[in-house]
């Protein structure tokens, strides 16, 4: 059976191309994802993201369950109304999914995880809570919808009240506010300033009406994975799965070890691998000549080994392509890619490509 979210017959009406995404009929593009790429960078762009899914954590014991079961440490932060990326682990230090979570209060966290991992997740943290007096809400009931861009606050607040526009202006990056029944978070998977909303289902169809008449336009899932490519940003499934560890998905800022009594799961098999030496980096790769860089292209570096592409494309906002690739540790800044039986050169270099719409290495 197929899954839409409460926009479905939104995005329909607006003439989106519906595609399959994890078991969801989503919006791919609304007639073209290059325009819906630019809006984003350059102006403010929607994104129906409800086939995520929020779940809180409530219960005495939240913090101390959370602390276990992600390699990041939550303790981290201090104040209610701030958030923490991280990923949850498996014994062998492999990523179960990449997720946020949202400090609401002492005893009430929040956390919000992929559409292609909900319930493989779900399963995972019911198991994990049997020993913790926590308490474990799936919030079906809510739609989250992501407004990105260099405009987006500016624009999005337009369909608020004055006391919440004051709130929302004064939002630092990775911080939230809770407003009645909505939670409103500086974050985002663009690169792009923005906000990330979690709302009722019910009132999500009139909120996306309007923020388009606060010209806020509609993209699809299309021109999300061109701007998270560009911003250096992970996609779960490509650039990392259950095989990989944090240390080969570049994501070594996300684990935690200091302090070095907090347990949590992976975190042996993440030190062991520390002690070994961890012989794979991913890199950002830029093609130098024409061509499209894909996921599995195999990546060549003369003396030194091989490795392969985990997410590439056409970057809109450079003009050429562009790609994430899991390579040997040591790999040179200059290596070559196989594209139909040729080799082509391409520059290896640490993501992202683009922050905040402007070109970011040299």
């Amino acid at each position: 059976m197929v899954n839409r979210t409460p926009l479905f017959e939104m995005h329909q009406q607006a003439g989106a191309k519906i595609v399959d995404f994890a078991g969801w009929d989503m919006p791919i593009h609304y007639g073209s994802q290059i325009e819906e790429h630019h809006k984003v960078r350059q102006d403010a762009g929607m994104f129906d993201v409800s086939h995520m899914v929020a779940i809180d954590a409530k219960g005495e014991q939240a913090q101390t369950f959370l602390r276990y079961v992600l390699a990041n440490d939550v303790a981290k932060l201090q104040q209610p109304g701030k958030a923490l990326y991280g990923c949850m682990l498996n014994q062998q230090g492999g990523i179960i999914d990449d997720l946020i979570t949202y400090y609401v209060s002492p005893n009430y966290y929040r956390i919000v995880v992929n559409a292609g991992t909900r319930d493989k997740d779900i399963a995972w943290l019911t198991k994990q809570a049997q020993d913790f007096k926590v308490e474990l809400s799936v919030r079906t009931d809510l739609a989250i919808l992501a407004v990105q861009g260099p405009q987006a606050r500016t624009k999005a607040m337009q369909v608020f009240d004055t006391k919440q526009q004051e709130a929302i202006a004064a939002l630092k990056p990775f911080h939230f506010l809770v407003s009645e029944d909505w939670l409103i978070a500086r974050t985002g998977y663009t690169g792009e300033d923005g906000l990330e909303m979690m709302l009722p289902a019910t009132k999500v169809v009139d909120y996306w009406q309007k923020f388009i008449a606060a010209g806020i336009s509609p993209c699809g899932l299309g021109a999300r994975d061109t701007l998270r490519l560009e911003a250096g940003l992970n996609l779960y499934g490509s650039d990392m799965d259950e095989a990989i560890t944090p240390f080969e998905s570049n994501l070594a800022w996300t684990v935690a070890l200091e302090p070095n009594d907090r347990e949590f799961i992976g975190r042996a098999a993440l030190e062991k691998q520390l002690q070994q030496g961890v012989r794979r980096s991913l890199v950002g790769l830029v093609l130098t000549e024409r061509g499209v860089l894909r996921a599995h292209q195999k990546v060549v570096a003369e003396g030194i080994g091989e490795g392969e592409i985990t997410s590439g494309t056409f970057s809109p906002t450079l003009g050429c392509a562009i790609a994430l690739a899991r390579v040997p540790a040591n790999m040179s800044a200059h290596c070559q890619v196989e594209i139909r039986d040729k080799l082509l050169p391409v520059r290896v270099i640490k993501p992202p490509f683009v922050r905040n719409g402007k070109k970011v290495f040299e």
